[in-house]
Order: C-alpha cells, then structure tokens, then sequence
C-alpha cells in the first residue's frame, strides 16, 4: 500500500519510508525493520524520520522498552481509496472503453 499521494511529493527517501509505514500502519515499525524493508541506509532513513516528524506526517510511540514509529492517519488511505490507486493503468483503460 502507498501513502496518499498529496503526500508522495516529498524527497524520493521520505515517500519510501512513508510507503513502508503505511504498509504496517496496524503494528508500525522499528528503525530496524525499515532499514531491512526498504534497502536505505540507517544515516538516510534518519534523515527521513527526523523530516516526517517535523511534517507531523508519523508518530513515535515507546512500546516495551522498543521506539515503534506509525504513519499519521491522514497519510493512510482508505481501503477504497488504496484499491484504486493500486489498479494499473491498463485497468483503468478497460473500464472507460465500451466492450
């Protein structure tokens, strides 16, 4: 699942952090899980954490003795609203064309 897309007009690294989040909105994510989910090194998904949460775009909460970090809830789509960004181009094509 993608973050909406008023929100992937960001640095290429931020939207791949989003994307991963919003992937794991329920359970969220520990720096470490994103570092092996997104293949970006640890000083850029920093970098990116430290942005989004000056953008109020994720919160950090401490869970056991563990930081785990969730998308905001406007940057998660609707399940509806997921589906249709998620159809490809050919499907959308389809569905305009009289057959």
């Amino acid at each position: 699942m993608q973050a909406k897309p008023e929100y992937r007009d960001r640095d290429a690294t931020e939207v791949t952090v989003l994307d991963a989040l919003v992937d794991r909105h329920e359970e969220g994510m520990t720096v470490f899980e994103l570092r092996s989910g997104t293949d970006l090194d640890i000083d850029s998904i920093e970098a990116a954490l430290g942005d989004l949460k000056e953008a109020n775009l994720i919160r950090v909460e401490e869970e056991t003795g563990r930081a785990r970090i969730y998308p905001d809830d406007r940057v998660v789509p609707d399940p509806g609203e997921a589906a249709e960004t998620e159809r490809s181009f050919v499907d959308r094509m389809l569905e305009r064309l009289p057959l």
